[in-house]
């Protein structure tokens, strides 16, 4: 528990930093959160309750100082969009899933934990990231256009709710709509002239005194009405694992989704002040966070950037801020909900709509294609994935993608032909220097990868196409191991192969710079009887110096 570390050494100058962060984060996370519970389905009152939960026992547990945990736009619409059917659209049935889903994902967080499964998220790259927030931000973007309008929404996935929304445009409540597109404006100039201010609560309140001081409730402009003035009380989740088939896959996909965002936050934010997180730590963080909302009336919580920037533009200096968060949401529960009864819903969908017109990066996708068509054509995958599939599978077939794009890469590895660089003892690719020195009857091969069971073959074509090229002048094959960091039994069985065919040939096999791990195989393997002792001392240029002199010292 970080806590107990930092807290006794607490400097008190600190206090009145983190005092304005918490109350300013309140004001933020207050109508965001309301907001996106309503995405999840739930009460808007259930998102107040995870962020004060959840926030409350994060700070316990983190080694972040400004990251922000609460519900998160994408999250949200995955529980909602799950837990829909699950539910069979009964209300209550809908909140003990999304409830027993936060306690899915804490269990999920530890069980990671224990396992230091932490680095298991890094199979997700940037580039599907990317693509997959877009997705996401368009997904969740229909969803609440509709309120926008005035119209009931619908439809199972992205094109059938826009085929609804067309065919119901007619019926739109103007009124509504020119309600709701001011309140987008006015958030969107909050952005841009009072950057990381509580602008949301401030529209949040003018947005209430309109309609409690005008007639516009008789336009059709719902308000959100009673909020229960409690604090959240203690209860186990009343539906059990095995009374709900589908809940596992939800928890995974938010628990991927949930540990990605939070730990890319709390990195972006300690590089930025200068100090390290713990990534496994933060399994535990999230997973404690997430049995918190469990047991209080919340559902899934995760790290967000959005809050987490207010919190440090605010000046927190430490988690302490987010205690005070949970201090100031506690009082507005206990005081302040009956002014929050005629907040009207097209504000929280106008909310939602800012929040997540941020997720879709045009200029860094198009930055993306600049830089490689085939990581763009991935993020585009996942992007298609999410329109076409829905948030939950979008984001599991997007881990697909990444580990079949690695293995993809790993099982079609490039082999260097290495040439010595001028008149130093250095040796590089070929291909990419021409210039470089290659000596007649000597073949310098590198392997640009791991050598394990599923490219073992291909490296094998490959590397006997090179000997092939190289015609019957051959004498000597150098075999380069450095980038080679890993050979697992089937690639030390395919080099062992490799030696006997080219001592069938009569040629010469010699390895070098095999790290000590690939060096311990081969032996075991019993290559060394082959092709002479692997010395992790001899290089390239020994080898090809003892070959050019005569020199038949080389095996030792």
């Amino acid at each position: 528990m970080p806590i107990l570390n930092w807290m006794p050494r607490y400097q008190t100058g600190l206090l009145t930093s983190d005092l304005v962060a918490g109350v300013t984060l309140a004001s933020f996370v207050l109508p965001e959160s309301m907001a996106y519970a309503t995405l999840a389905g739930v009460p808007p009152y259930f998102g107040i309750y995870c962020c004060l939960v959840g926030g409350l026992v994060f700070a316990f547990f983190t080694t972040s100082k400004q990251m922000a945990i609460g519900p998160t736009s994408a999250i949200s619409l995955m529980v909602g969009s799950t837990v829909a059917t699950l539910s069979g659209g009964d209300p209550a049935r809908w909140a003990a899933i999304a409830a027993l889903s936060a306690l899915a994902v804490a269990l999920i967080c530890f069980i990671s934990f224990g396992f230091r499964l932490s680095s298991l998220v890094n199979f997700i790259s940037d580039s599907i990231l990317l693509g997959f927030k877009a997705g996401a931000a368009l997904s969740i973007m229909v969803t609440q256009v509709p309120k926008l309008f005035g119209v009931e929404g619908g439809g199972a996935h992205f094109f059938e709710r826009i085929w609804l929304l067309v065919q119901r445009i007619p019926d739109s409540n103007w009124v509504v709509l020119l309600f709701g597109l001011v309140a987008l404006l006015l958030l969107f100039l909050g952005d841009r002239y009072f950057p990381g201010k509580p602008v949301s609560l401030a529209v949040v309140i003018l947005s209430i005194v309109v309609v409690s001081l005008t007639n516009l409730a008789s336009f059709g402009i719902h308000v959100t009405g009673n909020i229960p003035g409690t604090l959240p009380s203690f209860g186990r989740p009343s539906l059990r694992f095995k009374d709900v088939d589908g809940v596992l896959e939800l928890s995974i996909a938010c628990f991927l989704m949930g540990y990605i965002e939070t730990v890319s936050a709390a990195r972006t934010f300690a590089i930025k002040h200068g100090y390290d997180v713990n990534a496994r730590q933060e399994l535990l963080s999230m997973g404690f966070a997430n049995l918190g909302t469990a047991f209080f009336s919340g559902y899934v919580v995760a790290g967000g950037l959005s809050q987490s920037t207010v919190n440090d533009k605010s000046g927190a200096k430490t988690p302490l801020s987010l205690i005070f968060c949970s201090a100031a949401l506690s009082i507005i529960l206990l005081f302040l909900t009956g002014l929050l009864y005629n907040l009207p819903e097209v504000m929280l969908a106008a909310i939602v709509l800012h929040a997540v017109s941020g997720l879709i990066k045009v200029k860094e996708l198009k930055r993306l294609r600049q830089l490689s068509r085939m990581e763009f054509t991935v993020a585009m995958f996942a992007f298609g994935s999410v329109l076409l599939f829905g948030i939950l599978k979008g984001v599991l077939l997007a881990v697909m993608m990444s580990l079949v794009m690695l293995i993809k890469r790993w099982s079609d590895p490039y082999v260097a032909v290495l040439g010595r660089i001028g008149e130093s003892h250095s040796y590089s690719d070929v291909a990419r220097h021409p210039e470089n020195i290659q000596y007649p009857g000597i073949l310098i091969l590198r392997p640009e990868t791991a050598i394990v069971y599923f490219n073992s073959e291909n490296l094998q074509t490959k590397i006997a196409q090179q000997i092939l090229d190289k015609g019957k002048d051959l004498k000597l094959v150098v075999l380069d191991l450095s980038v080679s960091i890993y050979v697992d039994v089937s690639g030390s069985k395919m080099l062992l192969q490799l030696s006997e065919q080219l001592e069938k040939q009569g040629v010469l096999l010699r390895i070098v710079d095999a790290h000590s791990k690939v060096r311990d195989i081969l032996r075991k393997q019993g290559i060394e009887k082959m092709v002479g002792h692997v010395s992790r001392k001899v290089t390239i240029a020994d080898v090809v110096e003892e070959y050019t002199t005569g020199n038949t010292g080389m095996d030792t």
